[in-house]
């Protein structure tokens, strides 16, 4: 199949999904083209079968906002017409969905059928979705998509729940990518940063309220009452000032450390003992996919779809939103070195059921069944 991927080319998980997805499709045979502003972060190699197609915005003095989505349809238009796509698949409702809309119409006028495939992936629905400026449009896009698909089975339920949804949303999960996602050995590192042989606590994200960072540094200050430890934060984003400063204030300054955004993040999870998301809202988690994979156990909150991926009491913990003197008891429990040992070993195996060539095989059958229909309609 010739496919075209439509996404955000950046650090959260939408783009870095539906770039590894790419990969592992140009990797089976399937010839991929992205379309978006920007190469994507992780599209940094050459492959006969991977193709970037760059979606120029230009600015005139007329717009006080650049027309981005006017230009992604014309530029996907162009795509599909000159590559002879067979499908679309636009990650993220907005605003790719109704861009897609767009250039599938354009198309249709020129004798060129072109079926479309939407990934609805989490704040594109429960956040940005909801809002009443885009509402409509997100429900007609999602409406008039051939293939609608979400990362969880929760995302699909609130999808139901908030839109007045026709189409039926299959689900199929975020992965992984266990030849990249493993633990190394980087002993080296760990000893550098817990020298005395401190537990290591790991928390990655883009630092927004809804990831409720400062219940990862709270959760910490109570572990370190109890037992040596350290603690890494990944990412960045608008509360890091607000982070840093509670740090002071709780006197943790020395066992923390904030490492900014980081390509290679499977290196620091590799020395992690225990990785924490008490998020207020997750549709998935991959960012815990990726610490599991890397044997790391997880202490999370049970918002979304987290609990569909981090089993409670087999992979790690699960807390209800904001229960910090609960979390910090399941902490401990996890890192007693009774217990990491199985902990770990447990969410080992957990991740590889999300393995890329697990779920690669349910993209490609949907993607032939969403063809198929399409020109079943004609």
């Amino acid at each position: 199949m010739k496919i075209g991927i439509v996404c955000y080319p950046t650090f959260g998980g939408s783009g870095v999904v539906a770039t590894e997805l790419g990969i592992g499709l140009a990797k089976i045979g399937h010839e991929v083209h992205f379309i978006t502003y920007k190469q994507p972060s992780r599209l940094d190699f050459f492959s006969e079968n991977l193709y970037y197609h760059e979606v120029d915005i230009k600015s005139y003095p007329l717009f006080e906002h650049a027309p981005y989505e006017l230009a992604l349809a014309s530029k996907m238009v162009s795509v599909v017409k000159y590559e002879k796509l067979d499908l679309l698949h636009v990650h993220y409702a907005i605003p790719h969905a109704s861009a897609a809309y767009m250039a599938k119409q354009i198309l249709k006028t020129q004798g060129i059928q072109i079926p479309v495939v939407t990934t609805l992936h989490g704040t594109d629905i429960t956040l940005v979705g909801k809002d009443p400026s885009y509402e409509p449009v997100v429900t007609f896009s999602i409406n008039q998509s051939d293939g609608v698909t979400a990362v969880s089975e929760d995302l699909r339920k609130e999808t139901y729940a908030f839109f007045d949804i026709q189409r039926e949303i299959e689900v199929i999960p975020n992965f992984i990518d266990l030849n990249r996602f493993k633990r190394q050995k980087k002993e080296h590192f760990k000893l550098a940063i817990c020298p005395n042989g401190e537990k290591l606590l790991v928390h990655t994200s883009n630092f927004r309220k809804v990831k409720r960072v400062e219940d990862v540094i709270r959760v910490f200050y109570e572990v370190r009452k109890e037992i040596p430890a350290k603690l890494l934060l990944v990412g960045d984003g608008p509360e890091r000032d607000r982070m840093e400063r509670l740090c002071r204030e709780l006197g943790t300054c020395d066992d923390v450390r904030f490492l900014g955004k980081l390509d290679a993040v499977e290196e620091v999870l590799s020395v992690a003992d225990l990785f924490l998301m008490p998020s207020e809202k997750e549709s998935f988690g991959l960012a815990a996919l990726e610490a599991m994979a890397c044997e790391v156990p997880l202490l999370t909150s049970n918002a979304g779809g987290i609990p569909e991926l981090n089993v409670d009491g087999v992979t790690g913990f699960v807390s209800n939103i904001g229960d910090i003197q609960y979390m910090k008891e399941k902490a401990l429990y996890i890192l007693d070195d009774a217990n990491l040992p199985t902990f770990k070993k447990n969410a080992l195996a957990r991740a590889k059921e999300f393995d890329i060539s697990i779920i690669l095989p349910h993209y490609v059958a949907y993607y032939q069944k969403t063809i198929a229909s399409a020109l079943a309609e004609i």
